[in-house]
């Protein structure tokens, strides 16, 4: 691993991140139609506008490294991943954008050997931009740039700070979190939830529903990052790369639980 070239990647992903996010702003004032894709879900012209502004910005910086982008996938172009590989969700949490709330981000991130290694997510709403980068730390940068603020997850209290899903919650999700003392339980789209684990804010995010793996890539990269954990069910990292599956199937995760603390026990598998 070449770290001053993961550096120089890191920068290069993080600018062309808060490119996009404004490019995903300039939609929303000029306004636009949400379309459903085959599977059901919204996309709008933010989406594809801002993965576009992702997809070059990658390939000037790591040209030939396989770009697995959710809009593309929808369209049919998922390309052969044989090593390192990019995964990007240009407007994460489009549901919540649609309704006309913040919580959405920008995210991408950098795999090798099924480990997200670089990860960047931006906030357009509030302008700040998380980057994680492995066996170098994470952080934030606030809007407008400025000094770094480093991140790292706490020391979990006696009773729990949780999110969960906004918009994506279900009966085994409330099951799993029934199992732990909590103080809190908070609501957040998008990867959102991760960054709340890796500031600190926040101790443990189950998911027990569908998601693909460039809905968590980047936030598990900056969690990572910050001293924390994502695990499926059996108690192992999740891993990122092609399945068995054909096409954009390849890329859906298992249930997983990410965790803000090492003081936490690995989830025992309860379904």
């Amino acid at each position: 691993m070449d770290v001053s070239a993961d550096c120089r990647l890191a920068e290069a992903l993080a600018t062309a991140s808060v490119a996009a996010g404004r490019a995903i702003l300039d939609v929303r004032r000029r306004g636009y139609r949400a379309e459903r894709k085959a599977d059901a879900t919204p996309v709008t012209e933010a989406d594809r506008a801002a993965e576009a502004i992702l997809i070059a910005a990658i390939r000037d910086a790591a040209p030939g490294v396989p770009i697995i982008a959710e809009e593309a996938c929808a369209a049919g172009h998922v390309p052969a991943v044989g090593g390192a590989f990019f995964l990007v969700d240009a407007l994460d949490g489009t549901k919540e954008f649609v309704r006309g709330g913040d919580d959405f981000t920008v995210n991408v991130a950098l795999v090798r050997d099924g480990v997200p290694v670089v990860g960047v997510v931006h906030v357009p709403a509030s302008g700040e931009t998380f980057v994680g980068m492995a066996g170098e730390g994470a952080w934030m940068i606030p809007a407008g740039g400025g000094a770094r603020r480093p991140l790292a997850v706490r020391v979990a209290p006696e009773r729990l700070d949780v999110v969960a899903s906004k918009s994506h919650r279900t009966p085994e999700t409330d099951a799993f979190i029934a199992r732990y003392p909590v103080r809190t339980l908070v609501a957040a789209g998008s990867s959102l939830k991760f960054c709340c684990l890796a500031e600190g804010r926040a101790d443990l995010y189950p998911r027990m529903g569908t998601t693909m793996q460039w809905d968590t890539a980047a936030g598990d990269a900056v969690l990572r990052a910050a001293g924390g954990r994502t695990l499926t069910l059996d108690g192992v990292p999740l891993r990122y790369g092609p399945g068995a599956a054909e096409g954009s199937e390849a890329y859906r995760n298992p249930w997983f639980v990410a965790l803000g603390t090492c003081a936490l026990a690995a989830p025992a598998k309860p379904f």
